[in-house]
């Protein structure tokens, strides 16, 4: 993404604020009840409260907005979201369930309850998540990229290296994936594979650790060291970003 996630809720707050002091309570109420995540209307202090990473504070205004208004989706989404970031997942898992029984059905929401999924080891129900997420965000990198990461978990290895593939072909300029895809190959038995896409990594990514491990990894597996136990090649990204 070209801006961060707080910028995203800052900016959104701004026009909301703006285009609301335009609408009559009507309108604006029947646009907070919409399916459609562009149509719908959230507290533009609570998503500002989000946007500045106040997560206390914004948890605390969505739950407001959600006492006043029970059947606002995008709200029950964005508290999800902020219990997600604390880490709270069996909260951030109940408020995205009771979005989309209300009716919300936006790429986010799907890749971001996949990712709360991936994280506690529920590859099966991320899986499913996750394709839903990817038919509904074709264009977006992450959704075939966590995609890809769940087939992976579950060893479906052709499946994961198609969702890779097609996450770089929208945006290849991502470490994580590439060194995801390298694992992959390495999985399969492609070797020179994985050693070529982990080479070129470390090459233009110095620092990305992951690339380097694995291929001393690899290094290790292909000499056939038998001094210690055989370490595994990691597939994990530096971390699971939800996304706004």
């Amino acid at each position: 993404m070209s801006f961060g996630r707080s910028s995203f809720f800052l900016i959104a707050a701004i026009v909301i604020a703006i285009l609301s002091l335009f609408q009559s309570p009507a309108v604006a109420r029947a646009s907070a009840k919409s399916s459609s995540y562009d149509e719908q209307i959230c507290d533009p202090l609570a998503d500002y409260f989000l946007g500045m990473e106040d997560y206390g504070e914004a948890i605390r205004r969505h739950r407001s907005v959600i006492s006043d208004d029970p059947t606002n989706a995008l709200a029950h989404y964005h508290l999800g979201f902020a219990y997600g970031v604390v880490g709270q997942h069996r909260l951030e898992l109940a408020e995205y369930q009771k979005a989309i029984s209300l009716g919300l059905d936006d790429w986010q929401l799907f890749l971001n309850l996949g990712l709360l999924y991936l994280e506690t080891g529920q590859t099966r129900d991320a899986t499913q998540v996750l394709r839903l997420a990817a038919l509904l965000g074709p264009d977006r990198p992450e959704t075939h990229f966590n995609l890809a990461l769940a087939y992976e978990r579950r060893g479906a290895l052709a499946q994961a290296e198609q969702e890779a593939l097609l996450s770089l072909r929208i945006d290849p300029g991502q470490p994580d994936a590439r060194n995801t895809l390298g694992a992959i190959y390495a999985e399969e038995g492609n070797y020179s594979k994985a050693s070529r896409v982990w080479n070129e990594l470390v090459d233009e990514n110095p620092n990305y650790a992951p690339a380097r491990t694995n291929l001393a990894i690899l290094h290790h597996a292909e000499t056939g060291a038998k001094d210690t136990a055989e370490p595994k090649i990691g597939t994990e990204p530096s971390s699971y970003v939800r996304v706004p």
